[in-house]
């Protein structure tokens, strides 16, 4: 089985057809869209294709090493032009098809209006080996 990662982004993504950022929503368009993620991940859990997700704060920094002895670096919070990452799922699938499929259907999760979002979603398969460099 296949394990890929589904990412939600704040922005950096295409524009997603509902484009209405979540902090202008109803606390009910909020609970509604909440309400079909724990459904969704609900689901996939039965059929044995959920593996994990998690929802993210706004909130961040990127952080690198600096050399021995050095603190590390780090730039943060992010900016208003760097993507962030609103939140992502594990899914374990038989098929690359399984995955765009269940990345679809998460996309239309409801947004402002109660209407789905159509958002684009990042799906990102799992290295599962090394690597090889052939001459």
């Amino acid at each position: 089985m296949a394990k890929y990662l589904m990412l939600k982004h704040y922005r950096g993504a295409p524009e997603a057809v509902n484009d209405v950022p979540m902090d202008r929503w109803t606390p009910e368009e909020v609970s509604a869209h909440i309400q079909y993620m724990n459904d969704f991940a609900a689901r996939l859990e039965k059929s044995g294709e959920f593996v994990d997700g998690q929802a993210l704060a706004p909130e961040g920094a990127w952080v690198r090493y600096d050399g021995e002895g050095r603190p590390p670096v780090t730039d943060g919070p992010f900016a208003e032009t760097k993507d962030l990452i609103a939140g992502w799922m594990i899914i374990g699938v038989d098929s690359y098809e399984r995955a765009v499929e269940l990345a679809g259907e998460l996309s239309a999760a409801p947004g402002a209006g109660g209407k789905p979002i159509h958002e684009w979603l990042e799906l990102r398969p799992f290295l599962t080996a090394p690597p090889t460099i052939s001459e």
